[in-house]
């Protein structure tokens, strides 16, 4: 299976890790009820909508840079020196984002990597989104009706990939979560009495069956 290289530092993948963890795992929302049926280890959990958002976007975007310099070209004599500057720093900063963004978001995805997928999300909603809400209420930029139509695309596509991304981080981070708890368990195998409750952290007071481990050998 090849190899993704990922510009992420490795503090920072350890971080953004930590808290993903912390963020869909550890909480008290009726979704991690003991009732919950946890999936098996070797279950594949990327996330089908968000990869098909991702592609799309990569054949769209292309689109809606060149229809963007193409307005921005015609209204550019037209706009206040700030407007210029904004608009300009603006394509310049998305387009960079952009393809850092998708790039990060095959990778988590496709590799089920938390901390890429993370990253993922975090340019989305704190960098693309902002930047395309500018982009499409700020009247003062002259706004053209191919603009407005293509900036409306791309939100729908930005929304939806936020919401995509965030319940395939949830899913991932519960499957990291039982992996991490059946090689505690594996760990325990020689202990002649385990609790699934101890090895699961079963919340709210609730129990599963116990296992118990037993000896082949006859006393």
């Amino acid at each position: 299976m090849p190899v993704f290289y990922t510009p992420i530092p490795q503090n920072l993948r350890l971080g953004l890790a930590h808290a993903s963890g912390s963020l869909f795992t550890h909480n008290r929302t009726r979704d991690s009820k003991d009732g919950q049926r946890y999936t098996a280890e070797h279950e594949i959990v990327s996330h089908l909508p968000l990869q098909m958002l991702l592609y799309f976007n990569v054949f769209f975007f292309p689109f809606w840079w060149v229809s963007e310099v193409c307005m921005l070209e015609l209204k550019f004599s037209l706009l206040p020196g700030y407007y210029q500057c904004l608009l300009v720093t603006g394509v310049i900063l998305l387009t960079v984002l952009e393809c850092s963004r998708l790039y990060l978001g095959y990778v988590g995805n496709l590799k089920e990597r938390v901390p890429e997928l993370a990253g993922f999300w975090l340019l989305t909603f704190l960098f693309q989104l902002p930047i395309v809400l500018f982009f499409l209420m700020d009247e003062g930029i002259i706004i053209l009706p191919l603009e407005r139509a293509i900036h409306i695309i791309y939100l729908l596509f930005i929304l939806s990939e936020i919401l995509a991304a965030f319940l395939g981080l949830k899913v991932m981070t519960r499957k990291l979560t039982l992996q991490f708890y059946l090689r505690q368990f594996k760990g325990k195998e020689s202990n002649p009495q385990l609790d699934i409750n101890q090895i699961l952290n079963v919340p709210y007071g609730r129990s599963i069956t116990p296992i118990t481990l037993t000896n082949n050998n006859p006393i």
